[in-house]
């Protein structure tokens, strides 16, 4: 019992490392081979747990091995485009000017009806509204809409707009980000001022607060839906 614990115990740090090291990727858009080694490092994992007759050294040398190819193989798809197309594989044009590419459909197996349903997904329920639908290596279908189905924008109207940039966190749920107020270019007393200026003397009431580009404070209150902002 206490050996399948501690067995439990190392393998699932050594899981969250590998994937940590494998890079964020690894736990969104998913290529083949990353799928691949994520579902061998998860069977490796479970049968060095289950198997106690198994040396446990035996598990942590194939759980490294699968990591360390990935790594390399990661590295080939960054350096060389041969490389990627040929482990990754390349983009298929599905709808190109308008128009359906029946033999992109036809090698890759996919009918017209899964094509629609992928592009109601996406909010598109008419074909004739896109201009290219692409197949990404991951699965992952993009769509161009036509210039005249586009959403309009700001640029669209020749109007200027101000950048909002990302806000930074500042406090969250009571304690100050000291690196992401030096961030910020800001400071404690600054912080406090604001503080003060929105009627708030104990920073342990705030849930979360930021700071804009403009250096705009919004606070959320502890058991309060409603957020004050400067």
């Amino acid at each position: 019992m206490i050996t399948i614990f501690i067995r439990t115990t190392i393998l699932y740090i050594l899981v969250v490392i590998a994937i940590r090291i494998m890079g964020k990727a690894e736990l969104s858009e998913l290529q083949p081979y990353e799928l691949v080694i994520i579902i061998m490092i998860a069977e490796l994992a479970s049968l060095s747990m289950e198997s106690v007759e198994m040396p446990f050294i035996n598990g942590v040398i194939a759980m490294s091995t699968l990591v360390f190819l990935q790594v390399i193989i990661s590295f080939l798809t960054l350096k060389s485009e041969k490389a990627r197309a040929i482990i990754c594989g390349k983009p298929s044009i599905l709808i190109q000017n308008g128009n359906i590419v029946e033999r992109e459909l036809k090698k890759l197996r996919i009918n017209i009806n899964d094509l629609i349903e992928q592009l109601r997904i996406k909010n598109f329920q008419n074909i004739d509204d896109i201009e290219f639908a692409i197949l990404e290596t991951n699965g992952e279908l993009s769509v161009i809409p036509k210039s005249s189905k586009r959403p309009l924008t700001p640029s669209d109207l020749k109007i200027k707009v101000e950048e909002e940039g990302l806000p930074v966190s500042l406090i969250v749920d009571g304690k100050i980000n000291r690196q992401n107020l030096h961030k910020a270019s800001l400071n404690f007393n600054w912080l406090y001022k604001e503080l003060r200026k929105q009627n708030i003397d104990d920073i342990n009431k705030i849930l979360y607060g930021s700071v804009d580009q403009n250096k705009k404070l919004s606070l959320h209150l502890k058991n309060d839906e409603k957020g004050i902002e400067k």
